[in-house]
């Protein structure tokens, strides 16, 4: 998705479907990752709520981290979120070679 610059987007469509807003993100202390969860911080980056760097600082994770999630939206949809997925991703991945 793109965006021209300006003003931050305030809200977007969130992954089930509600409105996403800044205070709607799960919270910076998070350690519970359901697939909604990271589902809805990928969207709030992609609609440009706040930046990838911005939701990685927030919540500690790695950009790596956050492209497996990204990743796993679009080639399996919200199922690919779940943990036991990325983690098969991540093994057919290694398998493959591309680290």
């Amino acid at each position: 998705m793109s965006r021209t610059m300006g003003a931050p987007v305030q809200a977007a469509v969130g992954p089930n479907g509600t409105l996403l807003r800044l205070e709607d993100l799960p919270p910076s202390d998070t350690r519970r990752w359901v697939a909604r969860r990271k589902a809805e911080v990928v969207a709030a980056v992609q609609a440009g709520i706040l930046s990838r760097e911005a939701a990685c600082t927030r919540y500690s994770i790695s950009a790596e981290e956050f492209e497996i999630w990204q990743n796993a939206i679009q080639r399996h949809g919200l199922g690919g979120l779940r943990v036991t997925q990325i983690q098969a991703i991540k093994r057919r991945d290694r398998e493959r070679g591309h680290s």
